[in-house]
C-alpha cells in the first residue's frame, strides 16, 4: 500500500465525499492536509453537541429554591412541643396555658408560611423537564468520541508504519529528489503526530465530560424526585399532624391525643429538608465541574 492509500485510509470514502472544501492541486498537499485534518468532522460534531449539552445541563439559577429550603430548615427546629405539655390546673387558671398555646400556634404558622413559599418552587421543577432529544444528543456525543478514537487508532497505525519506512529509507539513502521526498514525509509524520496528540487530548476530555453529564443529569433527576415526591408527602403528613395541634393550642384546648406521632412526623420533615439542601449543594458542585469540563473541551477544540 503506498503513502497515498495509507493516508486516505484515515477517512472513509463517505467522509471523503462529504469533504466539500476541495482537494489541493498536488497529492503532497492533499496528504499534508489529511495528516493535519484527520477526524476534523468528528471534532466539529463534538463541538456542536458539547454546546447543546452546555445549554441543557449548565448551572441553573436556583438561589430562590435554596433560600426557601434554608428558611424552612431554620424554622422547623423552633417548633417547641414542650409548650403543649404544661396543661395543669394552675396553668389554666393563670392563663399560661393559653399563652403557651398561642406561642406554639405562632411557631406553626411561621413554618407553614415557609412551606407555602417553597411549594411553588418545587412545582416549578416539573416544568424543567429535559428537552426532547436530550438523551439522543448525549448518545450522539458518545458515538462521536468513540468514532474519533477509531480515527486515532487508525492514524497511529499509519504513523507507526510510515516511521518504520522512513527509517529504512534513511539507511538506504538516495539522490536529491529522494532526499527531498524523505524530508517531506518526515514533516508529514510530525504533522500527524501533533494532530494525534491534540485528538487524544480532545477525546479524553470528551469522555470525562460525558461522565460528568450523566452524573449531573442523574443527580438533578434525583433532586427533582425528592422534592416533588418525598418532600411533598412529608409536608402533607406534617400538616395533617401538626395543624390540628396548632388550632387546638390557638384556642387554649388540650390536645386529645399523644404528641409522639406528631413529633416523629416533624422530625421526618426536618430530615428530608436537610437531605434536599445537601443534594442541592452536591448538584451545584457537579454542575460547576461540568462547566469546567466543557470549558476545557472548548479549549482543546481549536488545537484539534
Amino acid at each position: 500500500m503506498d503513502e497515498h492509500d495509507r493516508t486516505a485510509s484515515l477517512i472513509s470514502p463517505t467522509k471523503l465525499a462529504q469533504d466539500k472544501r476541495g482537494r489541493p492541486a498536488s497529492s503532497s498537499a492533499w496528504l499534508d492536509r489529511m495528516a493535519a485534518d484527520a477526524g476534523h468532522q468528528h471534532v466539529r460534531h463534538i463541538g456542536e453537541m458539547s454546546a447543546a449539552l452546555r445549554d441543557r445541563l449548565g448551572p441553573r439559577d436556583d438561589e430562590p429554591l435554596r433560600a426557601d429550603l434554608v428558611r424552612l430548615a431554620e424554622a422547623l427546629p423552633r417548633l417547641d412541643f414542650g409548650l403543649l405539655q404544661a396543661r395543669g390546673f394552675m396553668a389554666r387558671l393563670s392563663g399560661k396555658s393559653r399563652t403557651a398555646g398561642a406561642e406554639f400556634a405562632q411557631q406553626h404558622d411561621t413554618i407553614d408560611a415557609a412551606a407555602q413559599a417553597l411549594a411553588p418552587r418545587v412545582q416549578a421543577l416539573g416544568t424543567q423537564a429535559e428537552p426532547a432529544g436530550g438523551d439522543r444528543t448525549l448518545l450522539e456525543f458518545e458515538l462521536e468520541f468513540h468514532a474519533l478514537d477509531k480515527v486515532i487508532d487508525q492514524a497511529a497505525r499509519w504513523l507507526q508504519d510510515m516511521r518504520s519506512q522512513l527509517g529504512t529509507r534513511q539507511v538506504a539513502g538516495g539522490d536529491e529528489a529522494a532526499s527531498n521526498q524523505l524530508q517531506d514525509d518526515i514533516v508529514r509524520c510530525e504533522l500527524l503526530a501533533a494532530r494525534l496528540e491534540a485528538l487524544r487530548a480532545l477525546s479524553s476530555t470528551a469522555q470525562q465530560v460525558h461522565a460528568q453529564v450523566r452524573a449531573v443529569a442523574a443527580r438533578r433527576a434525583s433532586l427533582v424526585q425528592m422534592l416533588r415526591r418525598d418532600l411533598a408527602k412529608d409536608l402533607g403528613d406534617w400538616r395533617k399532624r401538626i395543624s390540628p395541634l396548632a388550632d387546638a393550642a390557638r384556642s387554649g384546648q388540650t390536645p386529645a391525643f399523644s404528641l409522639e406521632g406528631a413529633m416523629d412526623c416533624h422530625r421526618d420533615l426536618q430530615l428530608i429538608i436537610k437531605q434536599a439542601i445537601t443534594e442541592r449543594s452536591q448538584l451545584q458542585t457537579q454542575e460547576l465541574a461540568l462547566a469546567e469540563g466543557l470549558q476545557a473541551l472548548a479549549a482543546h477544540k481549536p488545537a484539534a
